[in-house]
């Protein structure tokens, strides 16, 4: 696998557009969950930006939440003022992002989402995100995913 499929070259693209000078790596496995990619970086779980898409009312929401958190969707849905917070389809998340679960990067996607940062990525100096499939990933900072994803600091638990 090489960093030419179309959902990392979108990625590299918008990640150069915000001013991102980092490089997206092809891990040699997939890494389809945070424990997964922390094994094959070296990091701890929780240094690991999960984008995760959630379904807002019909809406989505991007919420780039640490490994080594869940979303409390209920809490989450009452601080942005709509009724429902729940875990998008896999279909809806394709839709709204051109990219499959797994793989979700924080950027590149067809249009600008309500982006949400939990703060607790800010503990790390370095956290990693998906780079638009599961073999790939790329370096950040909690600063630097606020942003380029223009989010808002949450916390998410």
């Amino acid at each position: 696998m090489n960093d030419s499929h179309p959902s990392i070259q979108r990625v590299a693209e918008a990640l150069a557009a915000g001013g991102a000078t980092c490089v997206i790596r092809v891990l040699p496995d997939a890494a389809p969950t945070a424990a997964a990619a922390a094994e094959q970086l070296g990091c701890e779980v929780g240094a690991i930006a999960n984008s995760l898409i959630f379904d807002g009312d019909g809406v989505p929401v991007l919420i780039l939440t640490s490994g080594a958190h869940r979303v409390d969707t209920g809490k989450v849905a009452a601080e942005l003022g709509i009724a429902k917070l729940r875990r998008a389809t896999p279909e809806f998340v394709r839709e709204h992002t051109g990219q499959a679960i797994g793989g979700v990067a924080p950027v590149g996607h067809p249009a600008p989402m309500r982006t949400l940062v939990d703060r607790t990525l800010a503990t790390y100096d370095e956290v990693w995100a998906a780079g638009g499939i599961p073999h790939a990933v790329f370096p950040s900072t909690y600063d630097e995913l606020l942003r380029i994803t223009d989010g808002i600091a949450i916390d998410v638990n």
